[in-house]
């Protein structure tokens, strides 16, 4: 689709060509009627391509990369970064994009303040300001999306929740690979013959846009940082039920060892006492059920976690004053040591 606009600004005094979401035809109008190269669109229109800024004899082509509108309902939580061409010409500019962005959509309806769009070098600066801004809100949307996904896991592990966290894993990362580009793109902007700044007006604008993808660098970092350790910290912590289960099913196991063992030796084809009583099997399997509570109780950690809470004097609550075994041998040892020295 390729829509030409001129109300930007009453003061603007060039065309802009906004052409998104193009299909063969409108390929065709770029090529043939704004002498626009088949290499160009095919980088522009690569998912990958990074931001730059080049020359060529009829025009200045710019690419940046800007936060993508659209949304995958299998992966509600991923968001990317799509690549955005600009061509500079003397009387017009025109925008191309792959897809669909919030940034260009906001300048189309109009939805932007304060923003130097008089000229085209004040509207290309206005897009990479505008795609900051845009990041920043997308990034604080993300982290929200986060804690939320953090408090659904802590009440149960899903597999559900763990895909969630690596979706915004990998949004993080889009981001933040968009970002960087941008940000080698606009120091460029300021050092580069080919693009000139019109007004004092836009170079602020430009060293606030310059400040605002700084911080959203900062900001996707932070959240990276903080993802990665909350992904590992869950991670420990599904290992560690984990050791904790299998520890119970082999106290479970070597607890039923014992009756086994008795079972296999009544069985033997030999004469035992009690064989011809006909509650000799009553007696056997309360022998079992004695013999494999004392085995638990032997085998699991309950009765150490017992003794070193009795010798640290944590078995029961001390009273006001009083003091525990141990302090009062190490007392008794002090006292002696002192005793000696006399």
């Amino acid at each position: 689709m390729i829509t030409k606009r001129t109300d930007l600004s009453p003061n603007q005094d060039y065309i802009w060509i906004d052409a998104r979401e193009l299909d063969k035809d409108d390929i065709s109008i770029l090529t043939d009627e704004y002498l626009i190269s088949s290499e160009l669109l095919a980088d522009i229109m690569d998912a990958d391509e990074q931001s730059r800024i080049e020359k060529e004899d009829e025009y200045t082509v710019i690419i940046c990369r800007l936060p993508s509108s659209e949304e995958d309902d299998d992966k509600p939580l991923e968001r990317t970064s799509i690549p955005l061409g600009i061509v500079l010409f003397p009387d017009k500019l025109i925008t191309i994009c792959r897809g669909d962005s919030v940034v260009i959509d906001d300048f189309a309806r109009h939805r932007f303040r304060q923003c130097p769009v008089e000229t085209k070098e004040g509207f290309v600066i206005s897009i990479l300001g505008r795609a900051a801004l845009v990041y920043i809100r997308l990034l604080k949307y993300i982290n929200r999306q986060k804690d939320i996904v953090e408090e659904q896991l802590q009440k149960s592990i899903m597999n559900y929740e763990l895909i969630q966290l690596l979706q915004i894993q990998k949004s993080l990362v889009y981001l933040t690979t968009g970002l960087t580009d941008n940000e080698l793109l606009l120091e460029k902007l300021q050092k580069t013959p080919y693009f000139r700044v019109n007004s004092e007006a836009e170079e602020e604008f430009l060293e606030d846009s310059i400040t605002d993808n700084k911080q959203a660098i900062a900001m996707a970092n932070i959240y990276s940082d903080i993802l990665t350790g909350t992904m590992d910290a869950f991670a420990s912590v599904i290992g560690n039920n984990m050791n904790v289960i299998m520890k119970r099913l082999t106290v479970i196991s070597l607890s039923l060892m014992f009756p086994t063992f008795i079972t296999g030796f009544f069985g033997m084809n030999v004469f035992l006492p009690g064989m011809d009583s006909p509650f000799a099997w009553i007696a056997l399997l309360a022998l079992c059920v004695i013999v494999a509570v004392i085995g638990n109780i032997f085998i699991s950690d309950r009765r150490n976690r017992s003794i070193l809470k009795a010798s640290a004097g944590e078995k029961r609550k001390l009273k006001k004053g009083e003091r525990t075994p141990s302090e009062i041998k190490y007392l008794r040892r002090k006292k002696e040591t002192l005793e000696g020295e006399d």
